[in-house]
């Protein structure tokens, strides 16, 4: 009895899960998309679409681009007045507002509490203090994107509506910006700072050459940026979690095992995280620990050991510790003046 009560209560909560995301979106979701976010089979998404048309009278509108399906509820021009949130639901919402101000920049940021004044008078329940005094955000080091608010409105309409852009992009190891097109996959946030991860697109009257990798931009450095009229399809098996997620690293090259050996208040600090999928701490004597994960970034592993300073040491692989022995030996001699007094 209790299996099954579990088992159509899990069910239950997809279909609602679905019914909000569809109907207060208004985004189109393809098969693969919703599969993956209620993470359920494509058969059960059907079915819950399903449920849904013959239980609320809603219609779902059904697209098909290349070989995808995708479904929307069009939302209705006036807003449902029986919508509603919570006060932790609105609180919620303060903290990720304040807690991404550093990335959001000026205007996004005024938006997004513009958004949030507005969905105030939705909240339902005792009100306490507001908590826009709660939470707040440490902005050393970080980068104002306020000058790149165009730039960043430009490429997620161009996501929306699946457009190939036309960018002007200088690398910092470069000297000169280069013109490229790209098709727009993802924009994320890595270390207080705004990636956009795309594909490469050919150029009128050009070749194009299939690339070793994908174009991953930071955003501050899109000098400029032009939305094309050209469209372009989402690529089938196409899985952002599978590609960033899976390894240490944003830097994608040959996956390799690592072992690091780390003591004192690193440690503790180290033990706190979650450094990669596959990762495992074993504890050793005096309170040091050993932790073990996979990574596919030599230049992020090298500063993220030598950033921990005499409480890490690198185990292994061999040709990462000649690598680090050789940091080491360069950063010696910056302080050579001091070793001689």
């Amino acid at each position: 009895m209790g299996g099954k009560k579990s088992m159509y209560q899990s069910y239950g909560e997809k279909l609602i899960r679905l019914f909000v995301k569809l109907l207060f979106s208004g985004e189109s979701y393809s098969l693969t998309e919703l599969s993956e976010m209620l993470e359920c089979s494509k058969q059960t998404v059907i079915r819950l679409i399903d449920d849904i048309e013959k239980g609320y009278g809603l219609r779902i509108e059904l697209s098909q681009v290349g070989n995808r399906h995708y479904y929307r509820i069009k939302r209705p021009e006036r807003a449902i007045s029986v919508a509603s949130i919570s006060e932790t639901e609105f609180n919620i919402l303060q903290m990720c507002r304040d807690f991404t101000s550093q990335l959001l920049g000026k205007q996004l940021f005024e938006e997004a509490t513009l958004a949030l004044l507005k969905s105030q008078s939705l909240v339902t329940g005792k009100k306490g203090d507001s908590s826009d005094k709660h939470f707040a955000t440490i902005r050393t080091g970080t980068i104002d994107y306020t000058p790149h608010h165009d730039t960043i409105c430009t490429l997620i309409e161009a996501m929306k509506q699946r457009r190939i852009c036309q960018v002007n992009y200088q690398a910092i190891t470069e000297t000169k910006a280069k013109t490229f097109s790209i098709m727009p996959l993802k924009l994320f946030s890595h270390k207080d700072t705004i990636y956009l991860h795309a594909k490469l697109s050919s150029r009128p009257g050009k070749m194009l050459e299939a690339p070793d990798y994908d174009p991953l931009l930071a955003v501050q450095r899109i000098k400029k940026i032009q939305m094309t009229e050209k469209q372009y399809e989402q690529p089938e098996k196409y899985d952002f979690e599978k590609i960033f997620n899976k390894h240490f690293g944003i830097i994608k090259n040959r996956a390799f095992k690592v072992e690091v050996e780390f003591a004192g208040w690193a440690a503790q600090y180290i033990s706190e995280r979650m450094w990669s999928p596959d990762q495992k701490i074993t504890k050793k004597s005096q309170g040091r620990i050993a932790l073990e994960f996979t990574t596919s970034s030599e230049p992020e592993v090298v500063s993220w050991v030598l950033s921990f300073g005499k409480e890490a040491k690198l185990i292994s692989p061999d040709f990462l510790i000649k690598e680090i022995s050789s940091h080491v030996s360069i950063m010696n001699t910056h302080y050579l003046p001091l070793n001689c007094i």
